[in-house]
C-alpha cells in the first residue's frame, strides 16, 4: 500500500482514517469512556442524596442506592450488546440509543424510545442549569455570610447566574460532536470527584464536631418532623432523585459509539459501565450516608448549598465551584445527542443548503482553526436560550430532578434494555429468564410512577408560593 502512487496513496491514507461504517476513525477507550459515564452520572443527583437518606432513613436509603445501583449496571450491560445489530459482536452499528430500539424492536416502540430519550435529555439540561445557578449564588451566599455573619439575610437571585451559565454553554455547544469532548469531560469528571470530597470531609468535620442531630432507621419522624401524608410523599420523591442520580442510560449508545473496534465494542462498554457505576456508588454511599449523619432528619435539598456548612467559607466556595464546572461538561455531555439529532435530520432533509452544510475556518489565538457552521451556531444558541428560561420559569431542585429521575429511568434504564436483549437473545415467553426480567420490569414501573406522582404533589406545593423569574437562593 505504501508504495502506490498518486491517488493510490491518498486511497490508502482514507483507508486508515475510517472505520468499517466508512465514518472516522473513533479512538475511544476504556478510560474515556469511564470519564463519560462518570461525568455523566455523578451530577447534580449527589447533592441530594443528604435529603434523600433523611426521608429514608438508614435502612431503607443505603438498600435502595445499591438496588438502583445495581438494576443501573445490569441494563447498562443489556445496552452495551445492542450496539450492533444483530449483535452482539458483530452487525451494523446503530449509532444512537433510539437507533438501537429501531433496529431490534422498531414500530411504536421506537418512537416511544425517542420521546422518553429526548424528555429525558431536555430535562436534564434544565436540571443541570438549575442546580448550577443555585452552586453559583451559593458563593455569593457563602461570603455574605463569612462578612455578616451566619444569621444575616443573605439571599441572591437565581436568574442571573442562570444567565451567566447559558452564555457559556452558547459558547461550549460550539464544541462539535461527542468525539470533541474527551477533555472536557475528563475535567468535569475529576471536579465532581472534588466537590463530592469536598462535601465528604465537611460531613466528617460536622459529624466530629458532635453537633447534636437526629436519625433513625426510618428516617424522618411523623409527628415531629412531618405528617404521614408528608412522609409518603416524601419518601417516594427521595426514590426519584436516587433514580435521577443514576440516569445516564439514556446517553450510553452514544458513549459507546466513541470506542474503538479493535476491542469489542460491547466488552469495552461493559467494563467502563462497571467503573462508572461502582465509583459512583461508592461516592453517593459516602455522601448520602455522612451527609445524613451530619444533617439529620433535617437535612437540606443540597447539602452544598442548603447552609449546613459555613466554614471554612473558601472550600465551600472551592466545591460549588467545582460543582458549576462539572455541570458545564455535563450539560454538554447530555446535550449533544439533541444536537446531533436536529443536525443530522436537517442536513438529510436539506443536503445542498449551504447554510446547514458549510463549515467556515476561523482562527482563534491560543487555539488556532476552529470550523463554525452558521445553522449549527443558530439552532444550538436558540436551544440553551429555551432550556435557560425553562429553567427560571420552574427552578425547583429537587422536585425537577426527582420528576426526571422518576419518568426516565424506567422506560430508557429498564423497559428497552430488557426488551431488546428478548428480542437479540430470542427469550420465548414465560421461560424462567423472560419471567424474572418482567416482574422486574412491572416492580421498577410501580415505583417509577409513585415517584413520579410524588414529585408532581412536591412541584404543585411549590408553585403555590412561587413567582416566576424571582427565585432567590
Amino acid at each position: 500500500m505504501a508504495t502506490m502512487p498518486g491517488n493510490g496513496q491518498s486511497f490508502a491514507l482514507d483507508i486508515v482514517k475510517t472505520d468499517d461504517d466508512g465514518r472516522l476513525k473513533r479512538d475511544g477507550n476504556l478510560m474515556s469512556a469511564s470519564a463519560h459515564i462518570i461525568t455523566a452520572v455523578i451530577g447534580s443527583g449527589v447533592l441530594s442524596l443528604a435529603w434523600a437518606m433523611a426521608q429514608l432513613g438508614w435502612i431503607a436509603g443505603p438498600i435502595s442506592l445499591l438496588i438502583f445501583s445495581l438494576i443501573t449496571w445490569f441494563n447498562s450491560c443489556l445496552l452495551a450488546d445492542c450496539y450492533r445489530f444483530p449483535g452482539p459482536l458483530e452487525g451494523t452499528r446503530t449509532y444512537t440509543y433510539m437507533g438501537a430500539v429501531k433496529a431490534h424492536l422498531g414500530g411504536i416502540k421506537y418512537t416511544l424510545c425517542g420521546i422518553s430519550q429526548y424528555t429525558n435529555l431536555v430535562g436534564t439540561s434544565i436540571g443541570y442549569t438549575i442546580t448550577a445557578s443555585i452552586s453559583m449564588a451559593a458563593i455569593k451566599r457563602s461570603n455574605c455570610f463569612h462578612r455578616e455573619g451566619h444569621d444575616a439575610e443573605c439571599h441572591a437571585s437565581t436568574n442571573m447566574f442562570m444567565i451567566i451559565f447559558g452564555i457559556v454553554q452558547v459558547m461550549m455547544s460550539q464544541i462539535p460532536n461527542f468525539h470533541e469532548l474527551v477533555g472536557l469531560s475528563t475535567l468535569a469528571a475529576i471536579m465532581s470527584f472534588a466537590y463530592s470530597l469536598v462535601g465528604i470531609g465537611l460531613s466528617i468535620a460536622a459529624i466530629a464536631g458532635g453537633k447534636d442531630v437526629k436519625t433513625s432507621l426510618t428516617g424522618t419522624v411523623v409527628g415531629v418532623d412531618v405528617t404521614s401524608t408528608e412522609k409518603a410523599w416524601n419518601c417516594f420523591q427521595a426514590i426519584g432523585n436516587i433514580a435521577f442520580a443514576y440516569t445516564y442510560s439514556s446517553i450510553l449508545v452514544e458513549i459507546q459509539d466513541t470506542l474503538k473496534s479493535s476491542s469489542p465494542e460491547n466488552q469495552v462498554m461493559k467494563k467502563a459501565s462497571l467503573v462508572g457505576v461502582a465509583t459512583t456508588t461508592v461516592f453517593y454511599m459516602l455522601c448520602g450516608t455522612l451527609g445524613y449523619a451530619a444533617f439529620g432528619n433535617v437535612a437540606p435539598g443540597n447539602f452544598l448549598t442548603g447552609f449546613g456548612f459555613y466554614e471554612p467559607y473558601w472550600l465551600v466556595d472551592f466545591a460549588n465551584l467545582c460543582i458549576v464546572i462539572h455541570l458545564v461538561g455535563a450539560y454538554q455531555v447530555y446535550c449533544q445527542p439533541i444536537f446531533k439529532l436536529v443536525e443530522d435530520s436537517c442536513r438529510k432533509k436539506w443536503p445542498e443548503s449551504g447554510f446547514i452544510t458549510n463549515e467556515h475556518p476561523v482562527d482563534i489565538l491560543f487555539y488556532g482553526v476552529f470550523h463554525v457552521n452558521s445553522f449549527r451556531l443558530l439552532w444550538r444558541t436558540a436551544y440553551v436560550i429555551a432550556s435557560s428560561v425553562m429553567a427560571m420559569t420552574f427552578p425547583f431542585f429537587n422536585s425537577v430532578l426527582g420528576f426526571i429521575g422518576a419518568i426516565s429511568f424506567w422506560p430508557l434504564t429498564l423497559y428497552f434494555p430488557v426488551q431488546m436483549y428478548i428480542s437479540q437473545a430470542r427469550i420465548r415467553r414465560f421461560t424462567f429468564t423472560w419471567t424474572w426480567l418482567t416482574i422486574l420490569t412491572v416492580s421498577c414501573l410501580i415505583v417509577s410512577l409513585a415517584a413520579a406522582a410524588a414529585c408532581v404533589q412536591g412541584l404543585i406545593v411549590e408553585l403555590h408560593s412561587f413567582q416566576p423569574f424571582k427565585s432567590v437562593s
